[in-house]
């Protein structure tokens, strides 16, 4: 049974993020929102070790995001960053694989030895945070570590492997989260919060991004618990996704890239999806599916845009922006 929740159109907002698309969202979301009435929760299975540094690629591009840092041509990483380290690297016989630039180095360094000295990736995060002057919410879905695994014909690998090494040219046939991972303290908090209004599903990949934080300990089981609308903007336009591997893992996967796979993944989950007006055919079949529909633009070209759809999304569900 859903529990009641108090809202008045003021509540606080829990959003699920992972990289690029879902940054986006996060970052409109702290543009609209007063930092106590937000909470952004962000993937960690793509997490891995390289060089003897912890990288958290998915958080790293949230705080970039709402630092105003981000590489917006590229996608990912920092805005006029320099390679002379990496380059530096593989002239030393080092993995040079997985991009570092210079001034992203120093985001894993200072993680990196943080941790080393006790501090869980909570505390970091919000350290690495307010030193980027962000004042909303930042956090791991967990402090613990859950891996995503990618079968392929080759056999398993993990995700960076994949996705960077391997740029996702073998075939998905499975997908798997290593370890046992609780909740992160914001996450665990904002889910009980009697004046939680909605959960914010951001626009990422539900199989890479998403699904680790459902992955989470209790997280499934709270988010069926929660009675207040549970939102989730579609990452697809026009049927296609606009970065990265998830058309191929839902034509792999689900047997089709649209919105209803989108759905139907995740299932009972979600009450409302946000969809863009190129998908506007497929708003019945999403209705029948028992979902609220809303058709506005999705596609987020700058900051405008990130703040306009974030708008978008609260007020589909009523719940009033502060900005």
């Amino acid at each position: 049974m859903r529990r009641s929740r108090k809202s008045d159109g003021q509540g606080h907002v829990l959003a699920l993020s992972g990289g690029v698309g879902g940054a986006k969202l996060a970052a409109g979301l702290a543009a609209v929102l007063a930092p106590e009435r937000l909470t952004i929760i962000v993937n960690t299975g793509d997490d891995f070790e390289h060089l003897g540094l912890t990288i958290c690629p998915d958080i790293d591009s949230v705080v970039y995001a709402l630092a105003g840092l981000n590489d917006t041509a590229r996608g990912w990483g920092v805005a006029d960053e320099s390679w002379h380290a990496l380059g530096m690297l593989g002239r030393l016989g080092e993995a040079d694989w997985f991009q570092l630039g210079d001034r992203d180095l120093a985001m894993h360094i200072a993680r990196s030895w943080r941790m080393r000295e006790g501090e869980s990736l909570s505390a970091v995060t919000a350290r690495l945070s307010a030193g980027l002057g962000i004042a909303h919410r930042v956090a791991p879905m967990s402090d613990d570590a859950l891996r995503t695994m990618i079968e392929t014909d080759a056999g398993w690998m993990e995700f960076q492997r994949w996705f960077v090494g391997e740029r996702c040219a073998p075939a998905v046939r499975g997908i798997k989260f290593e370890g046992e991972a609780g909740m992160s303290p914001a996450l665990a908090q904002a889910l009980a919060r009697d004046d939680l209004a909605v959960v914010v599903v951001c626009p990422s990949n539900p199989y890479l991004s998403v699904d680790p934080i459902l992955a989470v300990a209790g997280v499934r089981a709270a988010l069926g618990d929660v009675n207040v609308p549970r939102v989730a903007v579609s990452p697809l336009i026009g049927g296609k996704a606009v970065k990265g591997p998830l058309g191929a893992l839902l034509a792999d996967l689900a047997g089709g890239a649209d919105n209803a796979a989108i759905a139907r993944h995740y299932g009972g989950l979600i009450d409302h999806l946000v969809i863009d007006r190129s998908d506007d055919a497929g708003a019945e079949g999403l209705h029948a599916q028992g979902l609220c529909v809303t058709v506005t633009d999705t596609l987020m070209r700058g900051v405008e845009d990130q703040a306009r759809l974030a708008r978008a999304v609260l007020g589909a569900v009523k719940v009033e922006a502060d900005l």
